[in-house]
């Protein structure tokens, strides 16, 4: 039999899963591996594997016989079904206080099922968001860990060690209970789908300003030395700069505008929706790359629809540095939204979220890892509770800064007909949570007209409703809900 010398377990030896391996290794971890496809296994330990400390198994059983306990079991395989799959598989040949750990793309509503779940069979459960690709796996992911709470010291250690690190510190930090890892990680591509959306707004409006795809390289790198320092900047600089070998022309402008997406962008705007927050920037940028898929009947429109010719007229640096500034502005929206969202998902699952802390984990590893992280880690060391980041005094100069910039930004892109969503979507979200009073009053009106779905008053205490026959005929009955 075996010896039991493995620190820790992994399932799933895709490209994530052997990456993560070889990152523990380094670490000095020894790691017991198996894959449901058991051929993978003997290729991976004969080739990047080789002489370093991990062991092969080629049973569920035997992999388990050689993990120390309490046994760390970690799971890189597709979210879903499978995840399931495996934890049925893994139950009767654990022991009581064994850890299992899910590492994939899994939904948060799914994860706070499996920790009540596992816990009932005497078990620990980690549901832990893993950010920064394939290169991340390998040098430094950023890791955003949730669940069973006695199950963090079992693999805090190993977790600190292979992630990302910023200034010393690790990009992995105990987020909370349940679901708390993976809801965050959604937030987290959210904020990504939006930062992403952002930059191509910018890029699509240098393009028709003129800018070659060279000279956007050189904005870009510009920008980059600056207040939007950070890693989806970094890589735009350089897809700018790459040229096709074929045809000699940008490597961007060869490629089909048409996005892909796999869901947790779509997760994060209907949680949103169920939450009651206006994940506005988000769900625009996610709409955006619905409408991107959408090719042939773009094509067929762009031939039949009218509308103002792209043609710029103007200083071209101002232009590019008024995008800038935008483009900051509604960064700045984005993320203030994503924290909405974490705060009232915080309350209803009765997490106690760290959110100064989830900025720390973001800083490095991850997709979304920037300077302007660290500008969200001071603004809560400032004031813990604070409601919204553009009530925070660096974020509120920072708009008011941009604010002239980004206005004439979305008012060029109207009058040339280039689609801007998240950066108009952001305006109006700013526009709309700053002003004391809003047109749902009229809203409101037409609701109770219609359903008498009753209304508040102005000159009467919250929690107060009526209802106003207004056709004479509908009398006092009134509807049952009234959901703000």
């Amino acid at each position: 039999m075996p010896e039991a010398t493995a620190d820790i377990g992994l399932i799933g030896l895709a490209v994530m899963g052997q990456n993560l391996v070889l990152n523990m290794a380094d670490h000095g971890f020894t790691v017991a591996v198996f894959n449901r496809t058991v051929s993978k296994v003997d290729d991976f330990l004969a080739g990047e594997a080789k002489g370093k400390t991990i062991l092969g198994a080629h049973s569920i059983e035997e992999f388990t016989r050689l993990l120390r306990k309490p046994r760390r079991v970690m799971l890189m395989v597709k979210a879903g079904e499978a995840v399931d799959d495996f934890i049925e598989k893994l139950l009767p040949v654990l022991e009581d206080g064994d850890v299992i750990i899910d590492g994939g793309n899994s939904n948060f509503q799914d994860s706070i099922r499996r920790t009540k779940y596992v816990e009932s069979k005497g078990k620990l459960y980690i549901g832990t968001g893993v950010s920064g690709g394939e290169e991340g796996a390998r040098h430094g992911p950023s890791l955003m860990p949730g669940g069973s709470p006695a199950a963090w010291p079992h693999i805090q250690r190993v977790f600190q060690a292979v992630a990302a690190k910023v200034d010393g510190v690790p990009c992995c930090d105990w987020v909370g209970e349940n679901g708390a890892g993976h809801f965050v990680k959604m937030v987290h591509n959210g904020i990504e789908y939006g930062d992403m959306q952002l930059i191509c707004e910018a890029y699509s409006m240098m393009q028709a300003a003129g800018l070659t795809a060279a000279e956007m390289h050189e904005v870009l790198a510009e920008w980059h030395k600056g207040e939007l320092n950070s890693y989806l900047i970094e890589i735009t600089r350089d897809i700018l700069a790459k040229t096709d070998d074929e045809t000699g022309q940008p490597m961007v402008d060869v490629i089909l505008d048409t996005a892909g997406q796999k869901g947790t962008g779509k997760w994060a705007v209907m949680t949103a929706l169920d939450a009651g927050m206006p994940l506005t920037l988000i769900a625009e940028a996610v709409f955006a790359r619905c409408l991107s898929a959408i090719k042939e009947e773009r094509v067929v429109a762009s031939k039949l629809l009218r509308g103002p010719k792209a043609t710029f007229r103007g200083d071209r640096a101002t232009f590019v540095e008024d995008i800038r500034q935008a483009l900051y502005a509604s960064k700045i929206c984005s993320y203030a939204q994503g924290y909405q969202l974490m705060r009232a998902a915080a309350e209803e699952y009765g997490w106690n979220l760290n959110y100064g802390g989830v900025a720390m984990i973001w800083r490095g590893g991850c997709i979304i890892r920037s300077q302007f992280l660290g500008k969200i880690k001071e603004a809560f060391d400032r004031r813990a509770g604070l409601v919204n980041l553009l009530l925070d005094p660096y974020f509120k100069r920072a708009v008011g800064k941009a604010q002239s910039a980004w206005r004439r930004t979305v008012t060029k892109a109207v009058k040339m007909g280039i689609p801007v969503p998240a950066f108009s979507s952001a305006l109006a979200f700013y526009d709309g949570y700053r002003r004391e009073r809003l047109p749902a009053n009229l809203l409101q009106a037409q609701r109770d007209y219609f359903g008498a779905h009753t209304y508040e008053r102005v000159d009467k205490p919250r929690g107060q409703f009526f209802h106003t026959n207004w056709t004479g005929t509908g009398g006092a009955i009134t509807a049952s809900t009234y959901t703000v």
